[in-house]
């Protein structure tokens, strides 16, 4: 069996786009039964947060929909994360442009919403604007990340 693929979500903080999307992912990976083949992980361009749990409004939605991302932990984006996932994929154009100055060229960073169904675009910090941006930020997620899967799944 060859190595297990890496996939690294990326927000600012890694409090509300990025363990969201987390979750979702690990889930679908599950699911698919591809748990041994396919790991994944988020952190955020920031380390304001380092080492607190997901914002209350990302993990209610989470568990809204069967999710539990409450044991997730913030960490910021780190060098060594460029040689450990092959897929780096980040929430808007800000945390791109960040994330690809730290890349370097050595990987290549994509958004979310480019595998959306719907079509690209940022996904909105939810953080700050109340209950219903978490649902709208989930709805996202979750489209995204099952066109996402299909992208991984094809190079296994």
């Amino acid at each position: 069996m060859s190595e297990p693929v890496g996939v690294l979500f990326v927000c600012l903080g890694n409090i509300c786009r990025s363990p969201l999307a987390h979750g979702v992912f690990e889930h679908l990976v599950e699911q698919a039964g591809l748990s041994e083949r396919v790991f994944v992980d988020s952190c955020g361009t920031s380390s304001y947060h380092q080492g607190e749990p997901p914002d209350p409004g990302s993990v209610l939605v989470a568990r809204k929909h069967g999710l539990d991302i409450s044991q997730q932990a913030s960490r910021p984006l780190r060098e060594a994360d460029f040689q450990r996932f092959r897929w780096i994929v980040v929430m808007d154009g800000s945390n791109q442009r960040n994330t690809e100055r730290m890349a370097a060229g050595r990987r290549p960073v994509h958004q979310l919403r480019d595998f959306d169904p719907e079509g690209p675009g940022a996904v909105p910090d939810p953080w700050g604007g109340g209950r219903s941006g978490f649902d709208v930020v989930y709805e996202m997620v979750e489209r995204s990340c099952h066109v996402l899967l299909e992208r991984v799944s094809a190079e296994l």
